[in-house]
């Protein structure tokens, strides 16, 4: 059984993890005192017992957290990219404990630009591991081994979605034997996957089948059968889970208050409606703001004499959009279009080929440096570094009849780049899928989630291909 399997694909996990944070420990100390790009001046080194006696501690508090991190629960469904990251703030928190624990003993000595070749290489060589790992184990499936099989009990709305996401990503290696239901009629199928029989006939299906899971995606109207049929699974002992159909309501990530033994579940939480995680937010926009407004200042000035040499009109645009509160503000960008009547600029989106874009205008459109005098939005507070992209009045009074909790963007600041923007929908898109992805990151804020949306912009470059 897979359970089986797991268990020792974990230990294996652990182990090699362990081995790689006392190799890249080594190498590191080579690196940095015994390499040819080592410094060899005799004296003032400590003694190689000394540095080498550290990994007593170093391994076991690196496998802790990178459990912490969770590393080492299942990653099927989770992308390389979020393991990295995951790694990489186990490492930072690693290296700072380091150099806690050094400054706490008083042991000024000890190489602190080792320490630092030590987080470079540790994270490399652990994400580098973890890459041939998932590898192997696509391969592996690919076999026909390490697949979780699936029963599915109900169906409905969350059973559709859950079947779409598993057979658009076969690498996590679920297979689905087929959905239980006793309102729709039996070999309907969604997408290749059969309704096989009725829900009473669970326990028989359970006894004659090693099911790695089941998932109860039960149609809201059935909730009533939801308590005998959680009883049944966990007398089986089979892994259960459970996808709600009224999911739109909820967060992805909902806050749930214990009161008094009643567990009640908030419908819509917003980290960012806390006053201090608001001032971190902002502190961060402020300086980062600043900073880009210092480094990109010559890529401005180049556009801006580019854009007042090649066409008549002003070098900075000004467009009303919908930001925070659902307050009006003027949001600047580079002038990427000739001059236009205000009916004209309310006809649309830009589209392919738009003879209302100027040559430099699609240049600066497709490199998203017109997007560049926004960083003065972000500096005097009307947008932030990381946030749902605003919109136009006119657009926002037809999508919020159109999409539900479209509102909800406007709960938070509009960003110059965003979650739904990192994940490649830009421009002229579907408004539905960047919404859900909108809704997603005002639910799941973090400092550390704004910073993985930062390096993810960096990571994927300013190429928009859905700009025109």
């Amino acid at each position: 059984m897979i359970k089986d399997n797991q268990v020792h694909l974990n230990r294996a996990h652990v182990i090699v993890d362990g081995l790689l944070v006392a190799g890249s420990y080594a190498l590191s100390y080579y690196l940095k005192f015994e390499s040819i790009f080592a410094d060899k001046t005799p004296g003032g080194r400590l003694p190689l017992e000394v540095y080498f006696s550290a990994l007593y501690f170093l391994v076991p508090c690196y496998l802790l957290l990178y459990y912490m991190v969770q590393l080492y629960t299942s990653r099927r469904a989770l992308r390389l990219w979020d393991e990295f990251v995951d790694i990489v703030q186990g490492n930072i928190m690693g290296v700072i404990g380091f150099l806690v624990i050094l400054y706490i003993i008083n042991q000024p000595n000890f190489s602190r630009s080792m320490i630092a070749i030590f987080f470079v290489v540790n994270t490399t060589l652990t994400t580098v591991a973890h890459w041939f790992l998932r590898k192997f184990l696509r391969f592996i499936r690919k076999k026909g081994y390490n697949i979780k099989h699936i029963l599915l009990v109900g169906y409905s709305r969350a059973a559709e979605a859950y079947i779409s996401r598993i057979l658009e990503n076969p690498q996590w290696g679920y297979e689905i034997a087929g959905v239980l239901d006793d309102f729709v009629p039996l070999d309907t199928k969604y997408h290749g996957i059969k309704v096989i029989g009725k829900i009473d006939e669970l326990n028989s299906y359970l006894e004659n089948n090693n099911y790695d899971e089941i998932t109860i995606t039960l149609p809201l109207d059935d909730y009533d059968r939801l308590e005998m049929l959680v009883a049944e699974c966990e007398k089986s002992g089979v892994h259960t889970k459970f996808i709600p159909d009224y999911s739109s309501l909820f967060p992805s990530n909902p806050y749930t208050e214990d009161v008094q033994g009643i567990p009640v579940i908030n419908i819509r939480y917003v980290p960012l409606t806390n006053s201090m995680n608001k001032l971190a937010k902002r502190i961060v926009d402020i300086v980062g703001s600043l900073f880009a407004i210092i480094v990109f200042s010559p890529i401005m000035l180049i556009s801006a004499i580019a854009i007042k040499a090649t066409s008549e009109g002003p070098i900075i645009y000004k467009q009303e959009r919908i930001g925070l509160g659902g307050v009006p503000f003027n949001m600047y960008k580079f002038r990427t279009m000739k001059l236009q009547t205000e009916a004209e600029e309310k006809k649309g989106w830009t589209t392919k080929g738009d003879p209302r874009v100027t040559k430099i205008g699609a240049i600066l459109r497709k490199t998203s440096i017109d997007e560049m005098p926004q960083f003065f939005n972000i500096f005097i507070g009307q947008m932030s570094l990381v946030g749902p992209r605003p919109e136009r009045p006119q657009f926002v009074e037809k999508f919020k009849e159109q999409i539900p909790r479209y509102m909800v963007k406007h709960q938070v600041r509009p960003g110059l780049t965003g979650w739904a923007q990192i994940n490649g929908y830009r421009g002229d898109t579907s408004i539905r899928k960047r919404i859900d992805y909108d809704i997603y990151y005002i639910e799941n804020w973090s400092m550390a989630f704004d910073f993985k949306i930062l390096i993810g912009t960096i990571r994927h470059g300013f190429i928009n291909k859905n700009a025109y």
